[in-house]
């Protein structure tokens, strides 16, 4: 195997790695993600709920 083909399989396996390692934290952050919460509202609060009957 030349010096070339080496250098150059070191490379692409460095790439495959990194890229591995990238798509693993962005599906981490992805799936971890939650976004803020607001607070109710005094108003909101005050009506009861209403649940809607659910049959399964």
């Amino acid at each position: 195997m030349s010096l070339t083909m080496t250098i150059i399989m070191l490379v692409a396996g460095w790439l495959a790695v990194a890229t591995a390692m990238l798509w693993g934290v962005l599906r981490i952050t992805r799936r971890h993600h939650h976004p803020p919460v607001q607070p109710a509202s005094p108003a909101a609060t005050d009506k009861p709920a209403t649940r809607h009957a659910s049959a399964h």
